[in-house]
């Protein structure tokens, strides 16, 4: 065969080689699909590491035209395979459950942020929570990443006509319950500023003005820290804030990063991740709907300070 005169004398490439050298090129697709899918980064970690060993056992195979097509399929059914032992651990988790806050900043690489800044917000994550595996899957391979019903078919191993049932439904269920709306970033920013002077300067009148009357605010706390249910409306979301930052320490640190695609705010203590706050906008006015606080520590540890 011939090459380039500048790699006459480059040695072969290993398979084992290769075949890393392949998943290193596909990974943050991947992690995307798969987080997208599960909601959570240490299960995320796990399915990449099962489609790694999946992988490598099977590479080079001359039935593999498309390694892309090859690891998204084994990925997204490593994924949903999973999904029966997440559910099980979800039955026994205390207070609401919201996903991994998936931190990103303008230091990481551009490459990395094109591709997971495909992770939807976490107000649509928490909506993609109840639809079914197969239906979450066709929407996120679907909506998010442009799939077509015919490629998604194949992965999942289904007709086109079934996976276009799936879609409708999937699309229909989340469309009832979270009409598309993307707030601008920098008014977003804004918001979430002006919330965390308010809630951290106990200025409640302040909140009450960023607050839409029918506001719901989450919180996760694995039962370590935070409420046992959602709570609703503007009165007692202002009080449960102010009540609970005046008994925060004093020497928290605010820091506004990209989380799930949004502007939000992530707080340490003592170079510690504390808590991440995620705020969702109403179309028009851009008032506060949805307050997303994660608190629990297991849900943090992956997150660091620079």
């Amino acid at each position: 065969m011939n090459r380039p005169s500048g790699e006459a004398n480059r040695p072969e490439t290993a398979p084992g080689d290769a075949a890393t050298e392949m998943f290193v090129d596909h990974r943050e697709l991947l992690f995307s699909v798969v987080y997208n899918m599960l909601g959570t980064v240490a299960d995320t970690e796990d399915v990449l590491q099962e489609t790694w060993l999946a992988w490598s056992g099977a590479w080079p195979s001359p039935s593999i035209t498309s390694p892309r097509a090859y690891l998204v399929r084994i990925a997204v059914n490593q994924a949903l395979a999973r999904q029966a032992t997440i559910n099980r651990r979800r039955e026994s988790y205390v207070g609401p459950w919201l996903p991994d806050p998936l931190v990103t900043d303008t230091a990481e690489d551009a490459s990395e942020q094109t591709v997971r800044g495909e992770s939807v917000s976490m107000a649509m994550l928490v909506v993609l929570e109840t639809l079914t595996p197969l239906e979450r899957a066709v929407f996120v391979l679907h909506e998010v990443f442009g799939y077509a019903h015919p490629e998604i078919a194949e992965i999942l191993d289904r007709s086109p006509s079934a996976v276009r049932q799936l879609a409708h439904r999937a699309r229909s269920h989340v469309q009832a319950r979270r009409p598309r709306y993307q707030a601008d970033p920098r008014v977003q920013r804004q918001v979430t500023e002006r919330f965390v002077a308010a809630a951290f300067g106990g200025d409640i009148g302040a909140l009450l003005e960023l607050l839409a009357p029918d506001v719901t605010m989450w919180t996760d706390g694995g039962g370590k820290t935070g409420g046992l249910r959602p709570v609703k409306g503007r009165d007692k979301v202002a009080r449960l804030i102010t009540n609970v930052t005046s008994r925060l320490p004093e020497d928290l640190a605010v820091r506004y990063r990209t989380v799930n695609g949004d502007p939000s705010a992530v707080v340490f203590n003592e170079h510690s991740p504390f808590a991440v706050m995620v705020l969702d906008l109403t179309p028009g006015d851009d008032r506060v709907r949805g307050i997303y606080g994660v608190t629990n520590p297991d849900k943090l540890a992956h997150i660091d300070e620079d």
